[in-house]
C-alpha cells in the first residue's frame, strides 16, 4: 500500500516537473561571463520545443548569447546578442539529456548590469501543436485534455523506461569492473607467490654458496 502511494507521488510530481517548466530569472552582465545552463531529458524521437525572452535593448552594453547542445557535443542553435524572443526546435534524435545554455558578457566594466531572461521548455506531448490536432481530428474539448494526458503519460512511461535500462547498464558496467578487480587481485597474488618464491630459491643458492647453510 505504502508503495503504491509512493509511486503515485512519484508519478504526480513527474507531471508537474513536466507541466512546470518556464523559468524567470536575472542574468548579470560580465567581463568573463561564466554559461548558466538548464538541463532537460528527452526522449529519442520527442519533438523539443524552446522559447527564451531577454528585455534590454542593442546597445546597452551587454551581449546576452544563447547555446542549445545535448550531452553528445551536437549544438542545435547559437544565437548571439539575443533581445526580445529566440524560438529553437528539434527532434532528438536519441535519448539524451541537452543543455540550454546562457551568458551575459558586459561591454563595460564598473557597472552593475543585468537582463531579465525567461526560459520556457516544452518537450514531447507538451511540445505539440494541440489546437492543430483539435481541427484536424476534430476532437471535443473533453477528448482533446484525454488525448494530452494519455500522451502525457506515455511520455513518464518512456522515462521511466529509460532511467530502468540506464541503471541495469551502469549495473553491469558496476559488475564487470568487479569481476575485473577480483580478476587482477588473483593476478597480483600469483605474481606475488611467484616473486616470493624466486626469492627463496635465490637466498638459498646465496647462502649455499657462502657455506651458510
Amino acid at each position: 500500500m505504502k508503495n503504491s502511494i509512493f509511486n503515485l507521488c512519484f508519478a504526480l510530481f513527474l507531471v508537474l516537473a513536466k507541466v512546470s517548466q518556464a523559468l524567470l530569472f536575472d542574468l548579470p552582465a560580465e567581463l568573463n561571463p561564466e554559461p548558466f545552463c538548464i538541463r532537460d531529458f528527452v526522449s529519442e524521437g520527442q519533438l523539443v520545443v524552446i522559447e527564451v525572452t531577454s528585455d534590454g535593448s542593442s546597445g546597452d552594453n551587454q551581449e546576452v548569447t544563447l547555446t542549445v547542445r545535448d550531452t553528445n557535443g551536437n549544438e542545435y542553435r547559437r544565437v548571439k546578442d539575443l533581445v526580445g524572443d529566440a524560438r529553437v526546435v528539434f527532434t532528438a534524435s536519441m535519448s539524451t539529456t541537452f543543455d540550454v545554455c546562457l551568458t551575459n558578457k558586459a561591454k563595460v566594466s564598473g557597472r552593475s548590469l543585468s537582463r531579465s531572461i525567461e526560459v520556457d521548455v516544452e518537450s514531447g506531448s507538451e511540445a505539440r501543436d494541440w489546437n492543430k490536432v483539435s481541427s484536424s481530428e476534430k476532437l471535443k474539448p473533453i477528448e482533446l485534455d484525454l488525448r494530452k494526458i494519455e500522451e502525457l503519460a506515455d511520455d513518464i512511461v518512456d522515462e521511466f523506461s529509460y532511467m530502468k535500462n540506464r541503471e541495469a547498464r551502469l549495473r553491469d558496467t558496476n559488475e564487470s569492473t568487479n569481476a575485473r578487480v577480483v580478476n587482477f587481485s588473483f593476478l597480483i597474488i600469483i605474481a606475488l607467490m611467484g616473486l616470493g618464491s624466486l626469492q627463496v630459491y635465490y637466498l638459498r643458492d646465496f647462502f649455499r654458496a657462502k657455506h651458510i647453510i
